[in-house]
């Protein structure tokens, strides 16, 4: 049996172990198209033999950067790493100023793109990138070259031993990618990780898995640029877990009707906006059917793991499971076992939720520089436990600073910057990693995330105020789609509020207001004000008088990756939203000044 210790070893143990004939799962032209563990060996094989006939070297850097999620993408990753070279994947949603930057940086020297946009932004800062040799393109597009030619030529097998001599000259600790942090500030920086920091992250979340080796179906949707998806995905290929990718975020319903899958990665606010669909559509229902619905929704709020309300909750949960909460098993698949979620933290009401529902969620914490996962929930060994990240998985340890800081150390942890080892130097003591989250562990080894500690700040009266958990406190409001708490140096905390425009405009209709139809409309609409000041100041009751939000300022704009408010994994960017809406900023704290 194949020792897994490289990245590329994980399809040939797949191979050896399970043999899918679905292993690697796209759509095509509507049809749902299989490669299976041979398939995917056999290309990628071509593909390195290909790379090699092209001239690449060892060390190399090939960018990929791909709108969705598919199977070529991972053929080429395999291939790639096979010839002693590395891949940079980079987020499509970046600006071309921050393509330019990262292909520079890491100097790649190929790059290959999924489609015609991806295409456009590449070859718009291709003259400013000199170790750009050429690009290829997933999708046949006009003007470039197609991935397909790096497999034709690699057809001829004569190379294929200088291959195999690649691929046994890299060791484990050898480096394997570049992946660029989308960052809330400054420049991305490139985090350089390792086979073995990989792969031991793959390992040591294994036995995690609640699911059946060799017969289980995965949905994959979140970007595979980021490292959270791509260690998961490669883990489903080391569980033999075949992998379907959906189509984009619009088909993700009908991709989950189709695939019926028992595992997916989710962030946050995919189930908010999942379980904002769910109670819409509750809400409209009339007589016993509203009431058995909010019943539901009631007893689902108190859900505890491991039938800890005792046997007549469960009873009660029984019951509503199958008079409710399995048409919500139905709308995602009807066999869906279990979510994993990560990237920010978890609303613990939508766990519990989910859970009553019998799809659980088990939510886990990390970061890119840590491979990512340093903790998750398992239902397994009485390992999960609501309102926590889980326990550190194998190998991993962590200590809490004196000043509350998470550090970690273990075979997880990056290898360093790429071309930055004093920041590098910064981030690390005695082998531990600062996290830069603030955190405790419990006295069950539970890890539990309570705020990023850059982001935490004093008022003018010297009161610490950590915004994360306000936000997230805050966020649950179905008015509220994104909030920014600011305050840092004045009298008290306000926020920046982006409404729920959806929301709104539907409330308005159901109290038979007029609040305009443009964003800037309803923002300045007064009956909308007085709405969310009632809605803050009922969650302003569980924060102590100096953390209670008395100002804010409602914006017009609906924040987004594309805006510039949103970083690719959906966290605030916090000095370009003050920036960009210092008026409002100025609005809540000088006029007040001036009032006085």
């Amino acid at each position: 049996m194949t020792d897994v210790k490289r990245i590329f070893d994980i399809p040939y143990y797949q191979l050896e172990k399970y043999n899918l004939k679905d292993a690697l799962v796209t759509k095509q032209d509507g049809v749902w198209q299989e490669t299976s563990s041979k398939t995917y060996v056999d290309r990628a094989n071509a593909i390195s033999r290909g790379l090699l006939r092209s001239g690449i070297q060892i060390n190399d850097k090939v960018a990929i950067i791909s709108s969705s999620n598919r199977t070529e993408w991972h053929i080429m990753d395999i291939g790639v790493l096979q010839t002693g070279a590395q891949t940079v994947p980079i987020y499509p949603t970046i600006s071309e100023e921050d393509y330019e930057y990262v292909l520079n940086h890491s100097e790649s020297r190929y790059c290959f793109v999924s489609d015609a946009e991806v295409l456009a932004k590449v070859n718009a800062i291709k003259a400013k990138v000199p170790s750009l040799v050429e690009i290829y393109s997933f999708d046949r597009l006009e003007g470039v070259k197609h991935w397909t030619e790096i497999l034709e030529a690699g057809k001829d097998q004569t190379n294929q031993q200088e291959v195999d001599r690649r691929k046994q000259a890299i060791k484990a600790d050898d480096l394997a990618t570049l992946i660029y942090t989308s960052g809330t500030t400054g420049r991305p920086k490139g985090v350089m990780l390792s086979h073995h920091n990989i792969v031991s992250n793959v390992l040591g979340s294994a036995e995690r898995v609640p699911l059946n080796a060799g017969d289980s179906r995965a949905l994959s949707f979140l970007p595979i640029c980021h490292i959270f998806e791509r260690m998961v995905v490669y883990l489903y290929q080391y569980y033999g877990i075949s992998i379907f990718f959906a189509e984009s975020i619009d088909k993700m319903s009908d991709n989950l009707k189709e695939v019926k899958p028992n595992v997916m990665t989710v962030v946050p606010r995919l189930l908010e906006k999942v379980y904002d669909k769910i109670y819409a559509k509750g809400a409209e229902l009339t007589g016993i059917k509203k009431k058995l619905f909010f019943w539901a929704l009631e007893l689902g709020e108190k859900f505890e793991p491991y039938g800890a309300n005792g046997w007549w909750y469960e009873f009660q949960l029984g019951m509503a499971r199958k008079l409710i909460f399995s048409k919500w098993q139905e709308g995602l698949g009807g066999q869906l076992n279990v979510m994993v979620s990560g990237s920010a933290a978890l609303q613990p009401r939508l766990s519990r939720i989910f859970a009553a529902a019998d799809i659980p969620v088990m939510e886990g914490y990390g970061l890119t520089e840590t491979s990512p996962v340093i903790a998750v929930n398992c239902q397994k060994n009485r390992g999960w436990k609501i309102g926590t990240v889980g326990k550190m998985i194998p190998g991993v340890e962590v200590k809490i600073a004196g000043d509350g800081e998470i550090l970690c150390k273990g075979p997880n942890v990056m290898i360093g910057y790429y071309k930055d080892p004093e920041k590098t130097e910064a981030t690390m003591t005695d082998g531990y990693f600062h996290t830069g989250d603030i955190g405790e562990v419990d006295a069950e080894g539970f890890l539990k995330i309570t705020d990023r500690k850059k982001e935490m700040f004093k008022t003018s009266g010297g009161k610490y105020i950590a915004p994360q958990i306000i936000e997230n406190e805050m966020k649950q409001s179905r008015f509220i789609e994104h909030i920014m708490v600011i305050g840092e140096g004045e009298k008290l905390p306000a926020a920046l509020i982006q409404p729920n425009f959806d929301f709104v405009r539907e409330w308005a209709s159901r109290k038979r207001l007029n609040i305009g139809k443009t964003n800037e409309e309803i923002t300045g609409n007064p009956d909308v004000i007085a709405r969310f000041k009632e809605e803050i100041a009922g969650y302003n009751e569980k924060f102590g008088h100096w953390e209670q939000i008395k100002k804010f300022e409602l914006t017009p704009d609906e924040w987004s990756i594309e805006g510039g408010e949103l970083t690719p994994t959906l966290k605030l960017k916090r000095k370009i939203i003050k920036e960009k809406y210092k008026a409002l900023y100025d609005k809540i704290y000088r006029q007040q000044d001036s009032e006085k």
